[in-house]
This record gives structure tokens, C-alpha cells and sequence, in this order.
């Protein structure tokens, strides 16, 4: 256990030294290198701060405890040797196959079945470990789809991951964290799709806590190559509900021309959770990508998204749900970044908060010099249940090219009496029909997808978080 430090201080360095992949053995070089590097970034830079345009309203006290958290025990436990995309139980250590076991039982078992029916794939981490990876499609391997764990990944393609891991730099408030993540992570997802190929039913991946006072480090890397189309589905999981943690994560998405990819997060940790989430996702020419983030639990979640239009006729759908009560708070943080011409680029956040919850947005679409033709629009819309609760929105601009079309604007508001006096009208509870209206005011950014069975499943998603 880590004590006493600041967040900025000398326990996150020591965190961070003791964070890394165990074992160096067959990694490339050039990791290593990385890590080590990492870790003097992470020294130099500044802790946060709300002087600082990109902190500004955050609740930045919510970091100073995180120093106190502590690594699992032997991340990175696994040791994958075959090129396979199966993992099986001679695949883990003793301890990891134990977790493996114990996946059929009480709280970890509630929180599969919480998964999508049928994944074309599903992987699990428990506190940073592996416990187990399978192709439910075992032809997919054959066809030349890559599913596996980062260390894996790390030994068998290190070409690929080398040109894409965390190639891109946190730009809008994190790079002490970003730099954290890449000294310290082990658990992480590596996703390759080849050319010309569609997967209906979606990856899968859970990333479950257990315990209190742990300090993890997940991380996705998904490669659509040319004229692909795959869906992806990221759980965060608190097994107890109050178990203090600390969560630093990284996703890398990467469209190559003509590439479909929807990637969707559902963060579901424990209310004494805080968790910062950098999102990168690079969409070069004609490619479309979906990122969807569904965000229920933490008591402190930062969220970073950067999408950068690399290529002509390229597009990307930025959207999130936020669910907020208590105290939480929901710090959101987004760049839609034009590069190229006849790029178009769509956000549409919605937050539904009560008690004292709150929430931040701070947007930018910023269109860059020769970037013609542009469409943008940024849209965030908050519903306060309660007087209590507080939204700030900071919506922006910045362009730089001709013959553009951009929008953006944030609405806040209470639920409509109207609205309530016709439900219970018709014999329909004050609560229930309350629940009613903020369940269809967020079901319209999950109706942005194409997909009846995995809209279905996230609606009741949002329905359970109701519920609760």
C-alpha cells in the first residue's frame, strides 16, 4: 500500500515504476523502452490543476487520494505462449485459473450475464489479471482476426502494436495520466480485423474489480483494416458497491479506409471509483466510426475523447449517456478534429443528473487549415432531477478552412410538468413516470445505432441503471 502522497507526488511515481508488464522476457524492445520513457514524462509532468483551461471546473480534489491505491498482485499473470486467440486453462498461472474458477459463482457470475448474449468473442480480467479469452467463432481465427491479451499481442505482432499503441498524444488535459497508464498497464485487449471482412455479433471484454484500494490500468487497441466492419463492447465492473479504486485507461481506435467500427463502453464501477479514460480514435478515408460511452458509476470519472478526421469522407459519431446521483460528478472532455476535406463529425451527449450530482462538457470541434467542406455538430443536453444538481457546458469552435458547416450549443432543463401531469394521468406513479421520461430523453443517442440487437441490449442497460 501507498501512503500519504499526493496524487502529483512521490507515491504515483513509485506506482508507476511498480506497475509494469512483470516480466521483460520476449517483449520487443522498443515497449520497454516506451515504459521507461513513460515513466520520466510521468515524473516531469504537472499535476492538475482548475487554473488550467482544461481542468477548468473539475473537481480535481477527487485525485488527490488515488496515491493511496495499490497494484494487484502479479499483473500480467498469464503467460500465453501459442498464437491462437483461445485461451485455455494450461494458458494460467495458478492463481489466474482460481479467479477462472470462480467466474461461475455469486457476484462475478451477475456480472457476466450482464454481457451481450452471443459475442463473437469475449475476454475477461479480473483486478488486472486474466482469467480468460476465447473466439465463441472459432473460424474467425482461421480468417485472420486477432483476439488477444496485450502481453500476448505484444510477442506475436509487436509490428503492429509498435505503429499504434498509444500513438497518439493526450491533448485535452491528461498527459501526466497518459503517460501513467503507458509506464504501469498489463491488462489490456488487442483487436485486428483484416481487410474485406464484417463481424455481425460483437467482441466482448469485461475488466471486473473485486476488491477495495486497487489501482488498474486497462487498455484497448482496435485495428479495423480496409473496408471492415466490427462492433466492440468494453465493461468496467465494480463487483462491491463502495470498494474505493482507481482506474487509468487508454483506448486506441484505428480506421483504415473504408472501416466500420463501433466502439462502445459501459462504466459500471463501484460510487467511490474515480477513473480517468482517454479515448483516441483515427478515421482515415471513408471510414466511419461509432464511439458510445454509457457511463453510470464512479464517484469521479473524467472522460477524454479525441477524434481525428485523417482522411477525406471519413466520419465519426461522438456519443455518451451519463446517469448521475449522489455526489457524483462526470467530467467530459472532446475534440472533433478535421484534418482533411469533406469530413463530417456528429456529438450528441446527454446527462440525466439528480441530488448533488454534476457534470462538466467541454467541447471543441476545430477544423484545420484546407479541412473545405466540413460538417460539424456538437450537441449536450442535461436533465436536473433535482435542484441540487449542476451541469456546466462549454461548447467551442475553431476553424480555420472555407465553405464549412458547424453547429454546437448545450440546453439545461427540468422534466416538463406537462409531461408528468399527462403520464400520471393516465394512472401512471409520479416516480415511475419520472423514470419514464429520462429513460426516453437518453434512449435517443443509443438510437443512433444501426444494430436492433445491440440497441435492445443497451437500452436495457440504461433501464437497469434506472432501476437501480
Amino acid at each position: 500500500m501507498l501512503q500519504g502522497q499526493k496524487s502529483g507526488g512521490t507515491a504515483l511515481d513509485e506506482l508507476s515504476s511498480a506497475s509494469k508488464i512483470e516480466s521483460h522476457d520476449n517483449l520487443p524492445q522498443w515497449f520497454v523502452d516506451a515504459q521507461n520513457e513513460a515513466r520520466k514524462e510521468f515524473a516531469n509532468e504537472p499535476y492538475p490543476s482548475r487554473k488550467d483551461e482544461h481542468w477548468r471546473f473539475s473537481s480535481v480534489k477527487n485525485l488527490d487520494g488515488v496515491a493511496a491505491f495499490s497494484r494487484p498482485a502479479n499483473p500480467g499473470a498469464a503467460s500465453l505462449a501459442r498464437p491462437t486467440a483461445s485461451v485455455l486453462s494450461s494458458d494460467l498461472s495458478d492463481e489466474a485459473l482460481a479467479k477462472s474458477e470462480a467466474l461461475a459463482k455469486g457476484d462475478l457470475k451477475s456480472a457476466l450475464e450482464r454481457g451481450f448474449p452471443e459475442p463473437a468473442g469475449r475476454m475477461v480480467f479480473v483486478n488486472d489479471q486474466l482469467v480468460s479469452c476465447e473466439l465463441l467463432d472459432e473460424s474467425l481465427s482461421d480468417r485472420g482476426v486477432l483476439f488477444l491479451p496485450l502481453e500476448q499481442a505484444l510477442k506475436l505482432r509487436p509490428d503492429l502494436l509498435q505503429a499504434h499503441f498509444m500513438a497518439q498524444p493526450a491533448r485535452l488535459g491528461s498527459k501526466k495520466f497518459a503517460a501513467l497508464h503507458k509506464a504501469s498497464v498489463s491488462a489490456g485487449t488487442v483487436l485486428y480485423l483484416p481487410p474485406s471482412l464484417a463481424v455481425d455479433a460483437p467482441f466482448e471484454v469485461f475488466h471486473i474489480v473485486t476488491s477495495g484500494n486497487l489501482a488498474l490500468f486497462p487498455h484497448t487497441l482496435i485495428i479495423a483494416d480496409k473496408e471492415s466492419e466490427v462492433t466492440f463492447l468494453d465493461h468496467f465492473v465494480s463487483t462491491e458497491g463502495q470498494a474505493r479504486g482507481f482506474a487509468c485507461g487508454v483506448n486506441d481506435l484505428v480506421l483504415r479506409p473504408g472501416s466500420k467500427l463501433n466502439y462502445i463502453s459501459v462504466q459500471n464501477w463501484s460510487r467511490q471509483f474515480v477513473s480517468v479514460q482517454v479515448n483516441s480514435t483515427v478515421a482515415e478515408e471513408q471510414s466511419s466510426a461509432v464511439n458510445l460511452s454509457l457511463n453510470f458509476g464512479g464517484r469521479y470519472s473524467r472522460l477524454e475523447s479525441v477524434s481525428r478526421l485523417a482522411g477525406s469522407g471519413s466520419r465519426s459519431d461522438m456519443l455518451a449517456v451519463s446517469i448521475g446521483g449522489a455526489d457524483q460528478e462526470f467530467d467530459q472532455r472532446t475534440l472533433q478534429d478535421h484534418l482533411q476535406p469533406n469530413t463530417t463529425s456528429d456529438l450528441l451527449y446527454k446527462n440525466a443528473l439528480s441530488n448533488n450530482a454534476r457534470t462538466v462538457f467541454s467541447g471543441l470541434i476545430k477544423v484545420e487549415r484546407g479541412a473545405h467542406r466540413t460538417d460539424a455538430y456538437q450537441k449536450v443536453r442535461n436533465l436536473l432531477l433535482s435542484d441540487e444538481a449542476e451541469a456546466n457546458s462549454m461548447p467551442g469552435l475553431e476553424i480555420l478552412a472555407d465553405d464549412v458547416r458547424c453547429t454546437h450549443g448545450a440546453t439545461s432543463g427540468q422534466v416538463e410538468p406537462e409531461e408528468l401531469f399527462y403520464l400520471q394521468s393516465r394512472g401512471i406513479p409520479e416516480l415511475k413516470a419520472k423514470g419514464l421520461i429520462v429513460n426516453g430523453f437518453l434512449n435517443e443517442v443509443v438510437d443512433r445505432l444501426s444494430n436492433k440487437e445491440i440497441k435492445a441490449y443497451l437500452h436495457e442497460q440504461i433501464a437497469h441503471r434506472l432501476r437501480d
